[in-house]
């Protein structure tokens, strides 16, 4: 790969000077702040136009206040007024009182979750309706590039909104309405209780409160670059073929190591700030406790009952605490997650030179093929220079997978030196299979490869890219800038040779469209043609002497195509084309034609005569 510009690796992540997440601490808090600035203000007025489902759903969650109040309340009353003072029966009749608030529960349950639904689902709705808007706006103002989180916004994300936004309302209204009756339970026994509750409770919420905006940020940061491995996942995916053909596995390993290393270190910040929150959580949860039972001497001294202490140790334990960590486990992961999303969807976010190094030949000498039947035919004539063909095919056969018919059967192909070869017949007949084979992408089930007369089989991907190049139909660009890309094969070019390269290819109006050869490369903003056309530009820089075109042309224009297409068979070496349009295969000195049977060679004019089924694809091509 190209080397890294100004600190930015491929991935468009700070490795230099920057955090993990490639934003410095400052800046990734101040978006935090922006995020809430905006998403808060649109979720109080989503709220305050349903003003009707929040005085039901508080009505409900009155109630509950009230079962906790009871709670805590019925038990001091039953120890203190029935089984300590010997009244047994005044104590079971507390407890019954109790249990009866308890079974009251169910009808409580059934209204809350009414009132939430008519909150939640408008919220999802509109979200859904948002993101379409979003697609379609994005989609106008730039058809080349695709909203790949389109899906994902409709889907998974407008669900994880729902479901974070539902648990949230619920937990939260708990909370409030839990502590509402927990503290006027304690109030009621003895306000003491509140001198020795209150503290730790209000600080462990300020200390939790206190990491909501540091943990959106964290949880921003592993989002984004969990989603930029999973973008590199699918460029490496697309381009696979390419990064092979090139040699240079060890250079997007190393990018990609570095990305996976960077998500790492933001799940490690990610960690180290929910273990701030669980401290929180004890410091709110269970200090109260402990306090309440270190000053349960003092409390008794001061005429608190013993009913009362526990009482009150009954608000703590069993309503107190286990609201507040269902609070803080929904705010600390649920929370933040859902705000993370809402902005989402509120962003909608030293060698020789290739003269020197290619073989000269003076005319381009034609290719040959023999066929299963025996026949061969060529043209070569007397006194050709005795130099190995470009790439020989030996009897070769190779299926996708025992007991699959074979795609390629006995072929054999010799390509010489300077030759212009097109490939065609119907989809799937094996056209780029054969690219793959010579390229030594593919290895054959039997028969043999040489490029240059030197086996394929064996040899490292390094030593392979200096033979041949190829370019497939999905071409590979990667983030950098205009002049990595097209440097890609041969970084040691001049600028002469990497303009006479672009000139070639008529690739000035891309690059100036793009901002000059030092202008930032953002892959999914082109068109698959402006990708198709950096990728030739790039391959005609190749060293290599064999370049194979797999339908590399097929998003350009017909004039694009022939210009690059002629530009590159001037390209001193041997030219392969697969191709996909008539005027290629005419403009080839030779056409070989693959029909799963019996191929078959020659010139276009002779093919037309020979071949029944060049006949029957130059017939569709002409239509077409």
């Amino acid at each position: 790969m190209a080397a890294d510009t100004a600190g930015r690796t491929a991935d468009g992540l700070n490795t230099k000077g920057g955090d993990a997440e490639g934003r410095d601490v400052k800046g990734r808090d101040a978006e935090g702040r922006g995020t809430l600035r905006r998403v808060v203000p649109q979720g109080r007025r989503f709220l305050l136009r349903r003003k009707g489902v929040l005085v039901r759903l508080a009505g409900w969650s009155l109630l509950e206040s009230a079962q906790t109040f009871l709670g805590g309340y019925c038990l001091a009353r039953a120890l203190d007024r029935g089984f300590l003072a010997g009244h047994t029966g005044v104590g079971l009749g507390w407890l019954a009182v109790a249990a009866a608030a308890i079974l009251v529960g169910g009808p409580l349950v059934r209204g809350v979750f009414t009132q939430l639904t008519a909150l939640v689902e408008p919220l999802r709705d509109a979200l859904v309706r948002r993101a379409v808007t979003q697609s379609l706006r994005r989609a106008v103002a730039d058809p080349a590039r695709a909203d790949g989180g389109a899906v994902s916004r409709l889907t998974h994300q407008t669900e994880i909104v729902r479901d974070s936004f539902a648990g949230l309302v619920l937990t939260a209204r708990s909370f409030v309405f839990t502590t509402v009756g927990a503290l006027a339970g304690l109030l009621t026994l003895a306000p003491q209780f509140l001198l020795v509750v209150l503290p730790p409770l209000v600080l462990g919420l300020l200390l939790f409160l206190a990491t909501l905006a540091p943990m959106a940020t964290a949880q921003r940061a592993f989002l984004d670059i969990d989603e930029a491995i999973a973008d590199r996942v699918g460029t490496i995916g697309a381009g696979l073929r390419d990064i092979v053909a090139c040699g240079t596995q060890a250079q997007v390993a190393d990018r990609t190591e570095r990305l996976i290393d960077a998500g790492a270190r933001a799940s490690r910040v990610l960690a180290r700030w929910a273990g701030v929150r669980t401290l929180a959580l004890g410091v709110a949860g269970q200090l109260p406790v402990i306090l309440l039972l270190a000053a349960t001497p003092w409390l008794l001294d001061q005429g608190v009952t013993a009913g009362a202490v526990v009482g009150a140790l009954a608000y703590l334990v069993q309503a107190l605490l286990p609201a507040l960590h269902t609070l803080m486990t929904a705010l600390g992961a649920a929370g933040t997650r859902l705000l993370v999303v809402l902005e989402r969807f509120e962003d909608g976010t030293a060698g020789k030179g290739a003269a020197e190094t290619l073989p000269h030949v003076s005319a381009p000498l034609p290719a040959r093929v023999t066929t299963r039947d025996g026949n061969q035919r060529d043209g070569d004539a007397p006194g050709t220079p005795l130099v190995p063909p470009a790439a020989e095919i030996r009897s070769v056969t190779l299926a996708y997978g025992p007991g699959a018919p074979p795609v390629l059967e006995c072929l054999d192909l010799v390509v010489e030196q300077g030759a212009h070869v097109a490939v065609v017949g119907p989809s799937g007949i094996g056209k780029s299979t054969l690219t793959g084979v010579m390229a030594g992408l593919l290895a054959p089930d039997r028969g043999s490869v040489l490029l240059a007369g030197r086996p394929v089989s064996g040899r490292d991907a390094s030593d392979l890219a200096r033979q041949r190049v190829l370019i497939p139909q999905q071409a590979y660009v990667f983030t950098g800038t205009v002049r990595d890309n097209l440097l890609h094969l041969r970084p040691d070019a001049s600028s002469a040779e990497l303009g006479l390269a672009v000139d070639a290819l008529r690739a000035d109006g891309l690059i100036e469209r793009l901002g000059g050869l030092d202008a930032p490369v953002e892959p999914a903003k082109l068109s698959q043609g402006e990708r198709q056309l950096l990728s030739l530009c790039r391959a005609y820089l190749s060293p290599a002497p064999l370049m194979l075109l797999d339908e590399a042309t097929c998003h350009l224009d017909p004039v694009a195509e022939a210009r690059a297409e002629l530009a590159l068979a001037e390209r001193p070496g041997t030219l392969i084309v697969v191709a996909h349009r008539l005027s290629s295969a005419r403009r080839a000195d030779r056409v070989l034609v693959l029909d799963g049977t019996r191929p078959a060679y020659g010139t276009h004019d002779e093919l037309l005569v020979r071949s029944p089924l060049y006949r029957d694809l130059a017939g569709h091509w002409q239509s077409d």
